[in-house]
């Protein structure tokens, strides 16, 4: 799952060579599999887990692993078998940050049903920390849920206004719910990626294979830097730009959707009926009538309403796979007739919710969360700046007015956090004594543009994948033949063509 926050949307790291003085490897806990009817934080998802191919396990690890004696916290993982005869474990993070890892493992089973690679492997995943059922868990809203319209959480930040008495409250929120400030000061990638490597000898694994999209890939990229040497085969889909700060990062994916849009509003054209009209020079002008008027005056939208943030979310959210884009037509139709159902149901479909106002999990806080103890953290006058920015390279995104009035109240939402960014950017750079790893790219990814895969894999020393086309990570789908057999004869095999092949999206 990819949120429309981070997934599109610190201390600086000195790039010297990391080399393999990785944490020393401590005793595996064991994990004792079972029903997975715990593990579910949602009438969804307890539906979903039901299914007897799945079991799930708590795994104890320290809270802090600087700590070892102290606090424990318990990370949810779940597993869905191979098909024939198991050579071990593959370890699935789906993106993010925040997407529910318990889920992943049956949703990757379910995709490559038919593969080689869930043939030879348990596929493995879990919930990292501050996400879903680990504990503990993100936790920032009031008891009973808040709405989605919350301004201290909105899942696009190009329509709010915040001021430090809201940054200041929830932090405190924040710490209040989710088991205190020193639980919230580990729940980073650094942290997850330590856990990760518990896991790893937990599930009896010498080295870790792993496949990680989208957000994984800065998860693997992270594990790769402090165990370099417990590497088996790493599969990075998707990647974040590791040498990108924050600003530049944000300004990169919202100019990848910009392109997408164009793309997108290009195939809508093609039929008369477009919403969007014919004039490729009039397509941004013209979502920006449809969907502007949502600020002041929003439309019905199945049991809510649909307002601007929640309308682009819901685009966004689209823009992500081809496939969705006749959605969006049929949703941008909608709204001019004055109905949201179509584009309100997207935006609930990417952030996993259920109700009008609950939270399905805790998805948008552990973003947030997650992106606090990551992202480096801006001045108020940064803040104004990238928000102008923003608009400047998304003009699809423009709420409207004057820009420089709708940036004002931008701010970050992380300034009050209880503990300073740990991941450091640029991270995982010079990496040594880490096994041949491969990142695989999509030229037209919206949210992680392809500068990206090419700049990760630079960074790695990694083989790189391209797949020309459009969409957001690939290998996990199923649906595509040339980076199924590419991926698998690698994870299975550790080997790779001595030229590879450019796949088609």
């Amino acid at each position: 799952m990819k949120s429309t926050t981070s997934a599109v949307l610190g201390l600086l790291m000195i790039a010297t060579t990391v080399v393999a003085c990785s944490p020393e490897e401590v005793a595996a806990p064991k994990l004792e599999w079972t029903k997975c009817a715990d593990f579910a934080t949602s009438d969804r998802e307890a539906e979903i887990l039901a299914d007897p191919a799945v079991e799930c396990a708590w795994l104890t690890v320290p809270l802090d692993h600087d700590d070892a004696d102290g606090a424990t916290a318990s990370v949810a993982v779940s597993r869905v078998k191979a098909r024939k005869q198991s050579r071990g474990s593959l370890v699935f993070n789906p993106g993010g940050p925040g997407g529910s890892g318990v889920l992943s493992s049956l949703a990757l089973a379910r995709a490559l049903a038919k593969s080689r690679i869930t043939e030879t492997f348990d596929v493995v995943s879990f919930d990292p920390r501050g996400v879903g059922a680990t504990k503990p868990a993100a936790d920032c809203y009031d008891e009973g849920g808040t709405s989605r319209a919350d301004t201290v959480f909105p899942l696009l930040a190009t329509n709010v206004d915040l001021t430090e008495e809201d940054t200041r409250a929830v932090a405190e929120r924040c710490a209040a719910g989710s088991g205190g400030e020193e639980a919230l000061a580990q729940m980073g990638s650094r942290t997850t990626a330590r856990d990760m490597d518990v896991l790893r000898a937990a599930l009896g694994e010498e080295k870790l294979t792993f496949l990680g999209q989208s957000y994984g890939t800065r998860l693997g990229a992270v594990y790769a830097e402090q165990f370099p040497q417990r590497v088996r085969a790493m599969v990075l889909d998707g990647a974040f730009d590791p040498r990108l700060g924050t600003v530049d990062r944000r300004l990169a994916a919202y100019q990848g959707f910009q392109r997408a849009f164009d793309v997108m509003a290009a195939a809508c054209a093609k039929a008369a009926t477009c919403p969007l009209g014919t004039d490729p020079k009039a397509w941004t002008t013209t979502f920006q009538t449809i969907v502007q008027p949502l600020r002041d005056a929003p439309v019905l939208a199945l049991d809510q309403q649909l307002d601007f943030d929640d309308a682009l979310g819901g685009v966004m959210a689209g823009l992500y796979d081809p496939k969705m884009w006749p959605t969006i037509v049929a949703g941008l139709t909608e709204v001019k007739q004055g109905k949201g159902d179509t584009l309100l149901t997207m935006l609930r479909n990417i952030e996993g919710g259920e109700a009008a106002t609950a939270v399905n999990g805790n998805f948008t806080e552990a973003i947030y969360a997650i992106n606090c103890m990551d992202e480096q953290r801006l001045t108020p006058e940064d803040a104004v700046q990238l928000r102008i920015r923003t608009f400047e390279v998304a003009p699809f995104m423009f709420p409207g007015g004057d820009a420089a009035e709708a940036a004002k109240g931008a701010r970050d939402g992380c300034e009050f956090w209880p503990a300073p960014p740990t991941l450091g950017i640029p991270y995982a750079q010079n990496v040594g004594g880490l096994p041949h790893t491969l990142v695989v790219s999509i030229t037209g990814d919206p949210t992680t543009p392809h500068s990206g895969g090419i700049s990760l894999a630079e960074t790695l020393g990694s083989a790189l994948l391209t797949v020309r086309g459009e969409g957001h990570t690939v290998v996990s789908s199923g649906a595509n033949a040339c980076v199924e057999k590419v991926a698998a004869a690698y994870l299975i095999d550790l080997e790779l063509p001595a030229t590879l092949p450019e796949c088609a999206a």
